[in-house]
């Protein structure tokens, strides 16, 4: 009988708390990105100016467009001010492997999180974006990671899961 010996790599991080700045910031741009065609409408409606000469239609297309934003502004600032939201914006600690994404508040107290609910990795400058649905994504800041080499093992992952190109 032979033991096979299998060591896991886990990246485990350090604490960090999602700041509303950066959680409205981030989120209004998932949307406005996965919604690019709104402002096709808006054009729609400006282009009304060629129908009858008046610049009422391009300041209405504007306004138009300028709502809609301010409606997903104030969407995603009231998410944090909801109290069933808080744990979102507590310090928390992530444990990454190739099985899920736990979420730890403490030792005690954490929340699994499967590969399958994350829909789309987005890579920046500073951080990982986790999208899992409009509102609710992981923002991960390379800040959090101790090494580049945990940097580098969570993008092989996210590779092989086909979630980053």
């Amino acid at each position: 009988m032979q033991l096979e010996y299998r060591t896991k790599m886990i990246v485990k991080t350090k604490k960090y708390q999602l700041d509303s700045g950066t959680y409205i910031k981030t989120g209004l741009a998932n949307v406005l990105k996965e919604q690019w065609w709104t402002i096709l409408i808006a054009v729609g409606i400006a282009c009304g100016y060629f129908w009858i000469a008046s610049w009422w239609w391009i300041s209405m297309a504007i306004l138009a467009y300028l709502l809609y934003v301010l409606f997903w502004l104030i969407q995603f600032a009231g998410v944090t001010q909801m109290e069933q939201n808080k744990a979102m914006f507590d310090k928390l600690s992530y444990e990454i492997d190739s099985r899920q994404i736990l979420m730890r508040l403490n030792a005690r107290q954490g929340m699994p999180i499967n590969w399958s609910l994350i829909k789309k990795v987005e890579k920046s400058k500073e951080a990982f974006v986790l999208t899992m649905s409009r509102a609710q994504f992981i923002y991960l800041p390379y800040t959090i990671f101790k090494s580049e080499n945990e940097i580098k093992f969570l993008e092989t992952i996210l590779k092989r899961k086909g979630l980053m190109a």
